[in-house]
């Protein structure tokens, strides 16, 4: 089960909140949202999250709130917002109308170009370059998506509620890192690699990691033929590899 609360908090934190790492990992990108002067589009969505994307001299920025947002995008619901991102919803905005141009010509193709890397084909992932990016892209979203139901779908709470404070890293040899931030069992995902944890969790390559993302491969499996690392604080990596099992159910 899986409620639209949370799916919410996972599709503005982790799916939208990706886009300053495709933006910082892909030229392409950086190219289509140069602009003039700094675009921030705020979320607001009512009994859920809200944030903003400033865009910057094709940088992109993530931030908690929209109180400083030049184009805020308000929600009803939660569900109206999971619409947004599925494609069952047009949001109007309810200021910054002057900058609908940048919405429709670049901040949309932005989005449908992250779906590509996001939900790429077996042909696309021949490709090297795009591999690397979907699997970096993926790898970041999914650490977004573990605080996220840690700290708001029911059963990612429980299993938040036994990991005591510190830090747990996740990473892929060779790739990007990520730390779990755990404070008072509220989670925070910070997208850089820690100098300090107390629990890791290594992904031995960027195609094992991929395959795992793809539900291709069984990750206690891997645990035993040592593709997948595993050190530190027992308690804090299973209860997070309780949360990450929930992860899949909602980016599905």
């Amino acid at each position: 089960m899986t409620d639209a609360r949370t799916l919410a908090y996972i599709n503005l934190y982790a799916v939208l909140g990706s886009l300053e790492n495709l933006c910082e990992l892909s030229e392409e990108a950086r190219n289509l949202v140069k602009t003039d002067k700094p675009v921030a589009i705020g979320f607001d969505v009512k009994g859920g999250p809200s944030a903003t994307l400033t865009f910057t001299d094709g940088k992109c920025k993530f931030t908690a709130g929209c109180e400083k947002c030049n184009v805020k995008l308000p929600f009803s619901s939660c569900e109206k917002f999971n619409g947004l991102i599925d494609g069952t919803v047009t949001p109007i905005p309810s200021k910054g109308f002057t900058k609908i141009s940048f919405l429709l010509k670049q901040f949309t193709p932005l989005t449908d170009m992250l779906s590509k890397y996001m939900r790429p084909t077996e042909e696309d992932l021949k490709d090297e370059k795009f591999f690397e990016l979907s699997t970096n892209l993926l790898f970041y979203t999914i650490a977004g998506a573990i605080s996220q139901i840690g700290n708001n779908d029911e059963i990612g709470k429980f299993s938040a509620r036994h990991i005591p404070d510190g830090v747990v890293k996740i990473a892929i040899t060779g790739g990007p890192a990520a730390a779990i931030e755990v404070k008072d069992h509220k989670l925070t995902t910070v997208k850089q690699n820690p100098e300090k944890y107390r629990a890791l969790m290594e992904f031995g390559s960027m195609k094992l990691a991929h395959d795992l993302f793809d539900g291709k491969v069984n990750a206690i499996a891997k645990v035993g033929e040592g593709e997948i690392i595993m050190r530190g604080m027992i308690n804090m990596i299973d209860n997070i590899n309780r949360i990450l099992d929930r992860v899949a159910l909602y980016l599905a």
